[in-house]
């Protein structure tokens, strides 16, 4: 603990702990941020080192602990928290996700371990492979259930109960609790104690919130114009879709801007690869889709900007817990038009509160694009002289402004609507073929080839 720079612990883990190492069962709901994490990592190890075996032998190194998780990104992260905590004792741990080979993961699970952190599908995957058995669990964790629950994974889930042994300890934490959410926890815990230090869907206090609205089309100019006005660094930058991210991170890096894109589409090697540099300081921006929303604990993250507002109003509380972590001060930046004002209603609703709207200094819109006369770049003589234009002339010939007018505009049908040519030889009266004159006598006969039989299935048949 002394090594991860732990002195005091948070609210959450503060009332967490105790009530994780008595055994029950807990409902835990805290800010993002603010450790949940650590809140029931560290109990899990101390109950579990009365197991602990430094034998080599994988019998004797069973799954005890199992942690879910939404998203491979939040699996890696509490990986790394859980190996960092359990440093200096025999316990052992490893992450299973999908996107990934499943031999190296096959490999580690057939050896022996007793902490699991996983998602859904890939550990289904390994049950029915075979490579791991849960007929040991003790401790059943379902980090950001929420969210689990938004990505369609119940009946995963309830696979994953049934199983599990009946007699276990169950704890949920998250940054939300939903209706649904409730209900769900309902089915698996037993008498569960709920903790909630802050209050519900709360935002961090330390998290300036402001919104600016523009037009659709000049949100890419505005995120540039921001980045470049508060001369940010390390911002993550949050679009609803895969192809606005990949396509923001594009206009950003035409503006010399250090910027990359992840998403679902990319693969997990290159979003790993992403958040590495990132993390590093390699990347200034980090365009990214609600897929990186949980999970990523990036220290002196000053910033975070929604180039979208979120569909769903809870997503906003985890996007912005990006930024002021730990007790930090950070800002949440929000740009949106007329058509997303149902979704700032919507999020101010969750949150109890409402965002100020900012002020643009600064900011010159880039004009509307005009005519293709207008975007086309001038011509240039072979010597590298810009070629004056021609105003007066158009590929019709004669006024170029004039020809529109003279034309006007046709009707697609009606006595105005424009007619093609059509060829003369249409145009003539049906005339029947010429009848051939009988030969004369003495004349020799034209000899023509005789009728083949046809076969009677083709209807050949020649009258009698």
């Amino acid at each position: 603990m002394t090594e991860q720079g732990y002195t005091h612990p948070t609210p959450i883990q503060e009332q967490a702990i105790p009530v994780v190492l008595q055994g029950r069962d807990v409902m835990g709901a805290a800010q993002t941020g603010t450790g949940k994490t650590a809140g029931f990592s560290l109990p899990i190890i101390q109950l579990l080192l009365a197991h602990a075996s430094s034998s080599m032998s994988p019998a004797r190194h069973p799954v005890r602990a199992l942690i879910l998780t939404p998203t491979r990104e939040l699996a890696v992260q509490v990986a790394e928290n859980v190996k960092a905590y359990a440093k200096h004792t025999p316990l052992r741990s490893t992450v299973v996700f999908g996107g990934m080979d499943m031999k190296p993961q096959t490999v580690i699970l057939r050896g022996g371990v007793e902490i699991v952190i996983a998602t859904p599908g890939r550990l289904l995957d390994h049950i029915e492979q075979k490579n791991i058995s849960l007929s040991q669990v003790q401790m059943l964790v379902m980090d950001e259930a929420d969210r689990m629950l938004d990505m369609g994974f119940l009946p995963d889930l309830q696979r994953i109960i049934n199983l599990l042994p009946k007699q276990r300890q169950n704890l949920m934490f998250s940054a939300t609790f939903s209706p649904e959410i409730k209900k769900l926890a309902g089915t698996f815990l037993n008498d569960p104690l709920t903790i909630e230090v802050a209050r519900s869907n709360q935002t961090a206090d330390k998290v300036t919130q402001v919104v600016y609205k523009v037009p659709e089309d000049q949100k890419h100019a505005l995120v540039a114009h921001l980045l470049r006005q508060r001369d940010l660094k390390q911002v993550i930058v949050f679009s609803n879709t895969k192809i606005g991210a990949s396509r923001l991170a594009r206009v950003l890096e035409q503006e010399g801007m250090s910027a990359t894109a992840i998403h679902g589409d990319k693969s997990q090697q290159e979003r790993m690869a992403a958040l590495e540099a990132f993390k590093k300081g390699e990347i200034d921006v980090l365009v990214a889709t609600d897929v990186a929303a949980r999970g990523l604990d990036i220290s002196d993250l000053p910033c975070v900007i929604n180039f979208d507002l979120p569909y769903n109003a809870e997503d906003y509380v985890h996007r912005i817990g990006r930024t002021g972590r730990a007790g930090a001060s950070g800002d949440a930046i929000s740009i949106y038009s007329d058509k997303d004002e149902r979704l700032l209603a919507d999020i101010e609703k969750l949150i109890k509160q409402s965002i100020k709207r900012g002020e643009l200094t600064g900011f010159a819109p880039a004009p509307a694009r005009g005519s293709d006369s207008e975007r086309r770049p001038p011509r240039r003589t072979e010597g590298g002289e810009v070629r004056p234009s021609r105003p007066s002339e158009s590929r019709y010939g004669g006024d170029a402004t004039a020809r529109p007018a003279e034309r006007g505009a046709r009707p697609a049908f009606g006595p105005g609507a424009r007619r093609e040519k059509a060829d003369p030889w249409f145009l003539k009266p049906y005339e029947p073929a010429k009848v051939v004159a009988p030969v004369a006598s003495g004349a020799t006969p034209v000899t023509t080839k005789p009728k083949q039989k046809v076969a009677a299935l083709l209807g050949g048949l020649l009258k009698q």
